[in-house]
């Protein structure tokens, strides 16, 4: 596919896409990461944030040198304060704001045998209340401007939830249910897409023994940016996982068995460490 620069934007797939402000969190790594080079080929204005400085520098250089402006934001999004101020500054540099897009999660397993919610409460934390401190503060800009897309990645575990993973599950059910709602609630000029990937090749994935329909990070980034320039309302990938969804009593009876037989040796492994 060309991509052809013009004085209006870029042509991609036959549709001309005007250059964009975009604020990426979760962008040190993974789906952020490779989204964001998906949008600098594209010239787009975007802030990276990520809790870690040096990787976002190094991802900074690389996205400038596909065509991007760049603003790092070194930000805990469970922060609300920091991440309000990171979004206040961006805002300050652009007219308009055209996508943000809320990745920066945890996933983690329970461990509940070790009586510890720490790990739970941490995924919690960032997958929820992370979530609100990126997209809330951009609402009323958006409202001011009568336009914008709200993207924020969620799971398929938000249907399905595995064995040793109900925090990470019951996080990604509340992100399906706020955008749910905010896709209801705010007009329909503002877009909200939710996206849930299955297994995407990531540092968050690379431990996990049982990986069906594992997807390439640069491959999902592409069908990521594709389903955003649709305005999908909601993207799950690969599409495998739309069967094991629209299946999932029946399928949940084969693969949980795989997933807890996985997990009760990842169990017995890490207790006798």
């Amino acid at each position: 596919m060309d991509n052809i620069n013009s004085f209006y934007g870029i042509v991609i797939d036959k549709f001309v896409v005007l250059s964009m402000n975009v604020f990426i969190t979760g962008a040190s790594s993974g789906i952020g990461e490779y989204v964001a080079y998906e949008y600098s080929k594209r010239g787009a204005t975007i802030a990276l944030c990520a809790r870690r400085k040096e990787k976002l520098e190094t991802i900074a250089q690389k996205c400038e040198s596909l065509g991007a402006k760049i603003y790092t934001y070194s930000v805990d999004v469970t922060d609300q304060h920091s991440t309000k101020e990171s979004i206040e500054d961006f805002l300050s540099k652009v007219p308009t704001i055209d996508l943000v897009f809320a990745n920066a999660g945890l996933g983690l397993l329970d461990f509940v045998e070790k009586g510890d919610p720490s790990a739970m409460n941490d995924m919690i934390n960032t997958n929820v209340i992370g979530v609100n401190n990126t997209i809330v503060p951009f609402i009323p800009k958006m409202l001011e401007q009568y336009s914008g897309h709200i993207a924020v990645v969620g799971s398929v575990a938000s249907y399905v939830a595995w064995p040793g993973s109900g925090a990470y599950a019951g996080s990604k059910w509340a992100v399906r249910a706020l955008t749910g709602s905010l896709r209801n609630s705010l007009p329909k000029q503002i877009a909200v897409t939710l996206i849930c990937p299955g297994f995407v090749k990531s540092e968050m994935t690379d431990p996990v023994e049982f990986k069906p329909f594992l997807i390439g990070t640069e491959k999902a980034a592409k069908k990521i940016v594709r389903a955003l320039d649709k305005k999908r309302g909601v993207f799950i990938f690969p599409w495998q996982w739309n069967l094991v969804i629209l299946f999932r009593k029946l399928i949940c009876i084969f693969m949980g068995r795989a997933f807890q037989k996985k997990h009760d040796n990842f169990r017995l492994k890490n207790q006798s460490n």
